[in-house]
């Protein structure tokens, strides 16, 4: 059987009536700190569902999302999993972070008890079109550009999915008139294979080798991110890479295309919103010609590769309808995604960066090539299976100084090159201690960034814990000073 077979098999296929949830017994696996359980809980018991939540983390770890949820008919089963709340329920959720090997879920599905996830059901009773984003880096802050363009045509547009929010309690509310704008992870559409829909707007920013601990090879990530552009109901415009020959490749004839990138690396003729990089302003090319829709120096995001995440955002806006003046003005009024060089200090003419997003080697790269050399960057973090050799090399190029911590700290350093002359290396054992040393590393006009290159597993329940107690640590750093 093959890959495809098995993913198609694993989670429900029918649309059921909501209704259908009123009195049933439903165990959701993985209630997460990062949004999706909250909200499917919450919608799940809004609809007469009788609710077991259970995660392996304990009360006291999970206790900021228990909070909120207190209320709530929920029976939690914490610290632990039980057989009995998968072979004795009527339907198992899985949350997009559970191994799909799981043993408990393959005794769900030996049972004959049918296997769930919050995207697919929302992807089946969504009324409104879906604008959904995916790629190795830049999804965020992709999304969150998106959104606030299509905010400019479409005040009530939502924005949610992987960044952190649950659009389920938002479903009684949606029109067919309306537009949502997702981010979505290559867990969430490995999963959306079981379903027949598909994004009316489908974008693909790039790819790299990502969450290989998960999908063990290239190929299979490939494969899962692809489900975007596969067939299916709705299946409509879609906003592909330009500069990216695999991603190029994915076009499919039956879709309204349009690509984004530099004028340099493809034929700006070709359909799309591209970067002049000599002119610093960003156009859209379509019928043969040209026509003007922001300068670079508009967005108030540092580096190139943000402006193009906004040409890949401008891309989709037109596709859903937006006006290119619209779209110029959102540019302008647009301010940076928390954890994304996001500024936090300056002191003693040192600027503090927090990148704490960047859990791929990419990321951080870009951040080196937008804000080296005059920088000092601390990386490292839990280990997914990413090769660090470009992160060493670049680090060894463009960076003045890098204090490594987690468990990835001997692979980065030995990654980056050695020669005379060549970069600073040290090692810290907390985020405290980095913070200590990069600043000790730093002179006057230098920048500070945490752009870790890695999950925050090893020392964080996630990338925005560890980004809040960075900002919290230089904070006190600057009050120190004062």
């Amino acid at each position: 059987m093959g890959a495809e077979a098995k993913r198609e098999r694993m989670f429900l296929r029918d649309v059921e009536s909501l209704s259908t949830f009123d009195g049933r017994k439903v165990t959701v696996m993985g209630l997460g700190l990062f949004g999706g359980g909250k909200g499917l809980t919450e919608f799940l018991c809004g609809i007469g569902a009788e609710v077991t939540v259970t995660d392996l983390r304990t009360r006291e770890t999970l206790a900021p999302v228990l909070s909120e949820l207190e209320e709530l008919p929920v029976r939690w089963v914490l610290g632990e999993h039980r057989e009995e709340d998968f072979t004795g329920a009527d339907i198992v959720f899985a949350n997009p972070a559970v191994p799909r090997d799981s043993r408990l879920l393959a005794l769900s599905r030996r049972r004959g008890i049918p296997l769930e996830t919050e995207m697919n059901l929302f992807f089946k009773h969504c009324p409104a079109s879906i604008c959904a984003i995916t790629g190795s880096n830049g999804k965020t802050t992709t999304t969150s550009l998106t959104g606030a363009m299509a905010r400019k045509a479409r005040p009530d547009a939502l924005v949610g999915g992987n960044l952190g929010k649950s659009l389920l309690p938002d479903l009684a509310s949606l029109h067919e008139s309306d537009w949502v704008i997702l981010e979505v992870s290559s867990f969430q559409l490995e999963d959306l294979a079981s379903v027949d829909r598909r994004p009316d707007v489908s974008v693909v920013t790039n790819l790299s080798p990502n969450h290989l601990d998960r999908h063990i090879t290239y190929e299979a990530y490939l494969e899962a991110k692809r489900v975007i552009l596969e067939p299916g109901r709705h299946a409509g415009g879609a906003v592909l890479n330009g500069e990216d020959p695999r991603v190029r490749s994915w076009r499919s004839p039956g879709r309204n295309t349009l690509y984004f990138g530099r004028t340099g690396s493809v034929v700006p003729s070709a359909p799309g919103v591209w970067l002049d990089e000599t002119a610093g302003s960003v156009f859209l090319s379509r019928d043969g010609s040209r026509s003007p829709l922001f300068d670079a120096r508009d967005l108030a995001l540092a580096g190139r590769f943000n402006v193009l995440n906004a040409g890949a955002a401008s891309a989709a806006a037109l596709l859903m309808g937006i006006e290119p003046r619209q779209i110029a003005g959102a540019i302008r009024e647009f301010r940076p995604v928390e954890h994304r060089l996001e500024p936090v200090l300056e002191r003693d003419g040192i600027v503090y960066l927090n990148d704490s997003i960047a859990t791929t080697p990419e990321s951080t790269v870009a951040a080196l090539e937008a804000l080296g050399p005059n920088a000092v960057f601390i990386c490292g973090g839990s280990e997914k299976g990413c090769s660090f050799g470009a992160l060493g090399r670049a680090l060894a190029l463009r960076a003045r100084g890098v204090v490594l911590l987690g468990k990835t700290a001997d692979a980065i350093a030995a990654a980056i090159p050695r020669r005379p002359g060549a970069v600073e290396v040290r090692r810290a054992s907390t985020l405290e201690d980095a913070v200590a040393q990069a600043s000790a590393m730093a002179r006057p006009g230098d920048r500070v960034i945490l752009s870790p290159a890695c999950p925050s597993y090893d020392m964080f329940l996630n990338f925005a814990e560890r980004g809040r107690r960075y900002k919290d640590i230089v904070r006190a750093l600057g009050a120190s000073r004062s």
